[in-house]
């Protein structure tokens, strides 16, 4: 935690180097290879976008983070910010992650409910009703038989939507 002094010598650092616009307020110093603004502080580099969250509002708590409402990373307003778990981040983003936890139908259009669903020990999600249909399929390209019967019905292999 910073004492008042270092806070004030800080701010006197920081806010020079911010263009505020009515919305976003843009880092005009370091930017890393990521678009995060960069600032030297204590022989250590620190994201902007943090450094402004502590001036206005104190520390950050461990366990959180802090999410770009306004999704620009150069963005240092402390408006467009909000304290979330690093889960509650990924899942906002646009990365893979997000985008399949955002899917409520796997590929041949069966709903993601917990009667259809298997979740695997990593996490991942499976059809239980496409599941016979893939082992059966992954047996075939191995050569290997597996038991069971299985029914090719059209509805099972063609999405509908």
């Amino acid at each position: 935690m910073l004492s008042w002094d270092e806070k004030e010598k800080l701010s006197a650092r920081f806010w020079p180097k911010v263009e505020k616009t009515e919305g976003c307020w843009l880092w005009k110093a370091s930017i890393n290879w990521r678009g995060y603004g960069i600032i030297r502080i204590a022989h250590h580099n620190m994201r902007a976008h943090r450094v402004s969250y502590e001036l206005t509002n104190g520390a950050i708590p461990k366990g959180k983070q802090i999410d770009h409402l306004c999704r620009n990373r150069a963005c240092v307003n402390p408006d467009h910010m909000e304290l979330v778990t690093n889960r509650e981040n990924t899942l906002r983003g646009n990365n893979f992650i997000a985008q399949n936890a955002r899917k409520t139908h796997c590929p041949k259009c069966h709903e993601y409910t917990p009667e259809n669903t298997w979740i695997s020990k990593r996490g991942s999600r499976f059809c239980k009703t496409c599941w016979p249909l893939q082992r059966k399929k992954m047996s075939l390209k191995s050569g290997r038989a597996i038991s069971g019967s299985y029914r090719h019905s059209p509805s099972l292999l063609f999405c509908k939507l």
